[in-house]
């Protein structure tokens, strides 16, 4: 079977739709106010927001009371039937983003035994970006009770003959359309098709030759990332995890057939003309502003007058610039991160990852707050990059800005 195949896919009823869609639950992590007023929107309808707890909400007194009312509003749609089954099915999905631009992807599940999550993984399908493994239990956790999973995950592949997914473009006016929903909060708009049989043979063959030509790619030098993790990574590190301790606690059991080995997840081409990587941003609070500065200069300034990595800087009312020494890393934002884990946990500091410019300067106005603009990525280095170095630096870039992200309408069975 192929590491990314038809799913069991379940959708809220149409009746449903205008209110189900919410953003990723890892967006606005810094601004609770931005969920508060989704949930005015959204009010007591049946919707996603209900089956998430955004990562602004972590820590807080009444985290177990959220977790628990997911799970059971989880079982409630299923009971009610809020929800429809599309069994062994693909979903063609077109999302025009707040720009106008339309992002063409395919709604399937990939197989976790070809997923890893660790820096150094020669798996099939494998994350672009450091994993930071201390978020992943609270994502676990979420999982564990679950009866349903609702990913934001957005899986790349670098299909440079756009054979793969663009198909499905001229063919859908044969398709089946299963919703056509206008996004809140400048999410745009997003269409869903169902994959009919005859296609979707012709897919998973298309699929199937498409891996076998990046298996050949580096020979037997070298084992080739054949999909990418764009978006949704440590969702994706938490059914993982998930997985694996199930099989850990249960030896006895076959897991081959187990929903618990799949994740639900989009598909999407690098080249497509959508895929616009953007930068994310750090904000580092609670801290000597000038003194990180000065800290910053002294262990990854550039000593002599040559050009560096260039990174802008915001605190308060000040700003500027600062070259870092190229020779300490390929990217700023390896430099950066490296300096800043170093920084924080000698002298303390929140640390935060911001999507957006404009987030990030109104952020870096408070007290005791710095926040640091990192350059743009060059998305055609990425396959390349982590299949012969590994995962690059933690959030090093986004796959568009915070209302781009992926909004939640299909789910599948976990149990």
């Amino acid at each position: 079977m192929s590491i990314f195949s038809r799913a069991e896919i379940w959708l809220p009823a149409s009746k449903w739709l205008a209110n189900w869609p919410v953003v990723a639950c890892d967006q606005y992590s810094a601004q609770p106010e931005y969920w508060e007023a989704v949930a005015q929107r959204v009010g007591n309808d049946p919707s996603a927001l209900h089956l998430i707890l955004p990562e602004a909400y972590l820590g807080q007194p009444d985290e177990e009371e959220r977790i628990q009312q997911i799970y059971a509003a989880m079982q409630q749609y299923l009971e009610d039937g809020i929800l429809n089954l599309y069994p062994h099915s693909y979903i063609y999905v077109e999302r025009t983003l707040d720009s106008g631009i339309v992002r063409r992807g395919l709604i399937g599940k990939i197989d976790l035994e070809c997923y890893e999550y660790t820096d150094v993984s020669e798996a099939l399908i494998r994350c672009t970006e450091k994993t930071v493994v201390e978020r992943i239990p609270a994502r676990r956790h979420v999982r564990e009770g679950a009866v349903l999973e609702m990913p934001h995950i957005l899986l790349l592949c670098n299909d440079e003959s756009r054979n793969v997914i663009e198909p499905f473009t001229w063919q859908k006016a044969d398709m089946e359309p299963l919703y056509d929903v206008t996004l809140g909060e400048r999410g745009g708009r997003v269409c869903g098709w169902l994959v009919p049989e005859a296609q979707a043979q012709a897919f998973d063959q298309r699929m199937h030759a498409f891996e076998q030509r990046v298996r050949q790619q580096f020979g037997e030098q070298k084992a080739p990332a054949v999909l990418a993790v764009g978006d949704g990574n440590h969702s994706l590190a938490a059914a993982k995890a998930w997985y694996e301790k199930l099989k850990k606690e249960h030896p006895e059991q076959d897991f081959s057939q187990h929903p618990a080995r799949y994740a639900l997840v989009e598909l999407e081409n690098l080249q497509d003309e959508a895929q616009r990587f953007e930068p994310i941003h750090r904000l580092v609070s609670r801290v000597d502003a000038a003194a990180l500065l000065q800290a910053l200069e002294n262990e990854c300034g550039m000593k002599q007058e040559k050009a560096g990595h260039c990174l802008r800087w915001i605190s308060g009312e000040k700003s500027g610039a600062i070259q870092l020494d190229p020779r300490l890393g390929e990217l700023a934002v390896g430099v950066l991160q490296s300096f800043l884990d170093r920084y924080t946990a000698k002298y303390g500091g929140e640390m935060e990852y911001i999507h957006g410019e404009e987030a990030l300067h109104q952020l870096a106005l408070k007290q005791n707050s710095i926040g640091f603009l990192l350059p743009p990525f060059d998305k055609n280095a990425l396959f390349r990059a982590i299949t012969l170095d590994g995962a690059l630096p933690r959030k090093t870039f986004s796959m568009g800005h915070a209302w781009d992200k992926r909004y939640y309408l299909e789910m599948r069975k976990i149990r």
